[in-house]
Order: structure tokens, then C-alpha cells, then sequence
């Protein structure tokens, strides 16, 4: 139904921890989110398409794409790339950890926050590697019990300088 330019809206929520309370009802959790509204349509044009899918991986793995095979007509058909401009978009973040109700701190129940964290875990080499092949250089920021945003940053400030 995105095709043909229609109406949007992508929602995107990050959980930063999951909150327990002295009651039920302040129960929680700490997040940032956004909606965007726009218009999306679907990316006929070949390159275009192949634009959209190379930025889809470098922006996880910059220059990554420079050293893989090239994608083939096929697998270029074969996928559906939608794009959206952006008309509005609003964001909400909680970031207020335990919340009870000022007379709920004096009863004997415990009360946490539990923080959520995407950590890089050990990496699974493929069984099949040919032998001599190594790890690039360019994934020594990915190491293992890292935080997924320190691994992009460093990625992103070896590929681009920033």
C-alpha cells in the first residue's frame, strides 16, 4: 500500500531500563522514543535501490560494502526498498527511574530500576570461512561486552574522521 506515495507513520522505541515500583501502578519503564509522519513510496529505480541497501549496511559497517560482493540484478529485483520524507515527527523520552508515590517510600518493599543494554556479544565466526581468512581491521571497534552505540561511534570515527 506504500507504493504509491501514501500516508506514513514509522514508530521507533528504544527501552533504556524496565522500572519496578513499591506499587503496580507506577510500574515503568524508561525509553526514548519517536513517530514520524510522512510519505512513503516504494524505490523502483535499480540504483537507487542500491544506493538505499549499501547505506543500510555501512551505516552499521562503514566502507563494508566496498569489500563485498557486488549485490546482482536478481537480488536487487528481489527487494523491496520503501523511503519516507519526513512531514512531523514527535519524540517522548521517561528517563525518571523509581516514581512511587511520596507515602509508598516508606513501606517496606524493594524498588529498582533494571538498566537495558545492547552489548556486542562474542563473535561467531562463519564455520565455513576459507582458512587465512581474518577479521577486518574495520570490526576491531565491535568487541565483545561493548555497548552497541561506543562500537558505532568508534566504527564511524575511524571511517569518516568525526
Amino acid at each position: 500500500n506504500l507504493s504509491a506515495g501514501q500516508p506514513a507513520c514509522l514508530t521507533v522505541t528504544h527501552f533504556d531500563s524496565l522500572v519496578l515500583a513499591r506499587c503496580g501502578f507506577n510500574h515503568s519503564a524508561d525509553y526514548r522514543s519517536v513517530m514520524a509522519f510522512g510519505q512513503a513510496r516504494l524505490v523502483t529505480e535499480p540504483e537507487e535501490k542500491r544506493r538505499a541497501l549499501v547505506m543500510m549496511v555501512d551505516r552499521f559497517f562503514p566502507g563494508r560494502t566496498a569489500q563485498l560482493r557486488a549485490s546482482t540484478d536478481q537480488e536487487i529485483k528481489a527487494t523491496a526498498v520503501v523511503t519516507m520524507a519526513i512531514e512531523q515527527a514527535s519524540a517522548k523520552i521517561r528517563a525518571k527511574g523509581v516514581a512511587d508515590d511520596e507515602e509508598d517510600y516508606s513501606l517496606p518493599i524493594h524498588a529498582e530500576r533494571l538498566p537495558i543494554r545492547t552489548v556486542i556479544g562474542e563473535p561467531e565466526p562463519c564455520p565455513r570461512l576459507l582458512p587465512g581468512v581474518e577479521r577486518p581491521v574495520g570490526l576491531a571497534a565491535y568487541r565483545t561486552g561493548r555497548p552497541l552505540e561506543e562500537a558505532l561511534a568508534e566504527a564511524y570515527a575511524e571511517a569518516y574522521g568525526r
